[in-house]
């Protein structure tokens, strides 16, 4: 009975963590298995890596796609207001696998832009243009360019 209590008492203190037998320091000192030193068996711990690396992807494919957007935006930019293209923008598009648009609010504000610039380029908008203008100085600037060509003809031509 004395012999129950000793390995008894003698197991809580292992349990504790303070030691108390040379069988624990052998399976510490001689274990390389990260699992244990985590506190899990292998299985929970190759489950748990698995877990790390599908997360860790996940995280850098929305990184590249977001890149991705913002170069097809600075892309789109650069077209529209003719500037040089950049390379470092072409090659983040096509590291994203070319299925890359713009961010949905992006969208709506250059489909409006296009809207009001093909208004303003249609023959409507041009008309709209006209009724802002002023006619009177229109005709004044025709009338002094058909004085201005009679003049050039006259001096050109004596017979006139």
């Amino acid at each position: 009975m004395a012999f129950f209590v000793k390995n008894m008492i003698s197991n809580q203190v292992k349990n504790l963590g303070f030691g108390g037998g040379s069988e624990e320091k052998k399976e510490e000192g001689g274990t390389s298995d990260p699992a244990a030193a985590q506190g899990m068996t292998r299985e929970e711990y190759e489950e748990y890596q698995k877990q790390m690396i599908e997360e860790k992807m996940e995280r850098d494919a929305a990184f590249t796609q977001k890149k991705a957007e913002r170069a097809c935006l600075r892309v789109h930019l650069r077209d529209k207001y003719r500037l040089p293209k950049s390379e470092m923008d072409e090659m983040q598009i096509q590291l994203a696998g070319d299925d890359v648009d713009l961010p949905e609010d992006l969208r709506k504000m250059v489909d409006e832009d296009q809207d009001e610039e093909e208004e303003k380029d249609s023959i409507l908008g041009q008309l709209q243009n006209l009724q802002n203008m002023d006619l009177d100085a229109i005709k004044e600037k025709a009338q002094a360019t058909l004085t201005e060509i009679k003049q050039s003809a006259e001096q050109k031509c004596s017979v006139m």
